[in-house]
């Protein structure tokens, strides 16, 4: 089988310069009409939706500025801050949203305190303890490859990969089914585009790591063990009293799968496969 050909930070970077678009200039007025005549089923599975979202992206823009000064070039550096740029805007528009549509204006802060009221223990634990623990010792100690490693497996094949993609696949088909939420579904959207590009990223680099410093490999491994456990859980929802998943149209098993048929993809051009891993 042929090699897949992956972007180098250069090429990303380049890529990003024509990609930019404004959250504020997304139309959220249809989004404010329907969100008054929605059922309470559909507001709970958003509003549990986005409450992961914003919870996600606070914690992902402001514990990334460790990996930027892990840099191993300049245009490494050059990508890594435009995705902190991209990570910040994504928060601002699911701010936004919670403003104009869901509940009154708030400072970021207190969006975020009352949308963790929502998320489970798993999101939190990924969220709030294994990336901010990886992320304080990428700070400490940027030359630390294995540091790195672990970082970028939590943060892009993880995060952004396995439980990011999954959570547009099932709740942008939803949306587009069902005809809600235009602005959101058109900001998701491009946020979706821009996470694509960051997954780009995580894989080229564990990739070309994996290659160079083959003992890298078990780092992305022991990373794994550790973490999949509470993703498959995160994968599940927020538990008996959190929205009615189903109403995606789809199981809690067919959305782990989703989910594990993805990353297995991704380990596989990384040279580390699933199988592995256990």
């Amino acid at each position: 089988m042929a090699e897949i050909q992956l972007n180098d930070p250069q090429t990303l970077y380049r890529r990003w310069e024509d990609s930019q678009w404004n959250p504020f200039t997304i139309d959220l007025s249809r989004d404010h009409e329907q969100w008054h005549q929605m059922d309470d089923a559909d507001k709970a599975l958003v509003y549990w939706a986005l409450s992961s979202l914003m919870v996600a992206e606070e914690r992902i823009t402001t514990k990334f500025s460790g990996l930027v000064g892990a840099h191993s070039s300049e245009e490494e550096a050059t990508f890594l801050s435009t995705q902190q740029v991209d990570e910040a805007r994504h928060m601002q528009f699911y701010a936004r949203f919670r403003d104009e549509v869901i509940a009154s204006p708030e400072l970021i802060k207190a969006h975020v305190a009352s949308a963790r009221e929502q998320v489970s223990d798993a999101f939190r634990h990924i969220f709030d303890e294994e990336l901010v623990e990886a992320h304080e010792k990428i700070v400490a100690a940027p030359g630390d490859l294995a540091a790195k490693v672990r970082f970028v497996t939590i943060y892009h094949l993880i995060l952004e990969s396995t439980l990011g993609l999954t959570s547009f696949r099932f709740i942008s088909g939803h949306l587009e089914e069902q005809g809600l939420l235009p602005g959101f579904a058109e900001g998701y959207s491009k946020i979706h585009h821009d996470e694509t590009r960051h997954i780009g990223y995580g894989v080229w680099f564990l990739r070309e790591t994996v290659r160079e410093h083959p003992e890298q490999a078990e780092t992305v491994r022991l990373t794994l063990r550790g973490l999949l456990p509470s993703v498959a859980e995160a994968l599940g929802g927020s538990g008996e009293d959190g929205p009615d998943i189903d109403r995606l149209g789809v199981s809690i098993d067919e959305v782990r799968q989703f989910a594990l048929d993805g990353l297995t993809r991704r380990l596989d051009i990384i040279g580390v496969p699933l199988s592995s891993v256990y």
